[in-house]
């Protein structure tokens, strides 16, 4: 067994195993650094295939921000887990049979699955010898789908700028600030003078 063979079983199990304990690990903290295994090891699978720009913005991304993010979320927030899980075992059933249709379905794509024809040569069509892998990604989407890149970053740009008008809530019972009628106050009306007599208070 060569060492390409033996890493890419040690990534795979890794990565499964990863997967297995994120669902079923009682601690929502221990979830999360299972996830973080999990996706550290489908980088390596992404290295041993010849990817390390993908693997590398999976390490980025995902580890580094997504992960993070939902780790510090989980232990700063005051979540009633017992709750939770017992609510989600209400569900337990539906959840167990849409999973075995799910596997099934897999089973079906994966049974019928073939290499199509012209796929390695279309493969070769977008990195041609002595370009590497990063630089034919950035060739390909900075070139030949470039609109298409754009088009999908302002999507993305209209969905967030969407969910923060949706979750904008205005309290009355909260003060906020009125910079504009800070601005076009009239100095004249913006103080009172009040003659205080001698010996008299307010």
């Amino acid at each position: 067994m060569t060492i390409a063979a033996m890493s890419f079983y040690l990534f795979a199990i890794s990565a499964l195993t990863g997967g297995l304990f994120t669902v079923i690990s009682r601690n929502p903290v221990h979830s999360v650094l299972w996830l973080i295994l999990s996706f550290i090891s489908a980088a390596g699978l992404f290295v041993l295939l010849g990817a390390e720009f993908v693997a590398m913005l999976l390490i980025i991304v995902y580890v580094g921000a997504v992960a993070v993010l939902f780790l510090f979320v989980v232990m700063m927030l005051d979540v009633d887990f017992a709750e939770l899980k017992a609510e989600m075992a209400k569900y337990m059933p539906l959840a167990l049979l849409i999973g075995v249709i799910l596997l099934m379905q897999f089973g079906l794509a994966f049974g019928n699955w073939t290499m199509a024809e012209g796929a390695e040569a279309a493969r070769g069509a977008i990195a041609p010898d002595g370009v590497e892998n990063t630089a034919a990604l950035g060739l390909l989407l900075y070139d030949k789908y470039f609109l298409l890149f754009q088009l999908s970053g302002l999507i993305l740009l209209v969905a967030m700028i969407g969910a923060i008008v949706l979750t904008l809530r205005h309290r009355s019972d909260v003060k906020r600030q009125d910079v504009l009628a800070q601005m076009y106050r009239d100095p004249a009306k913006a103080m009172e003078l009040k003659d205080v007599k001698p010996g008299q208070g307010l």
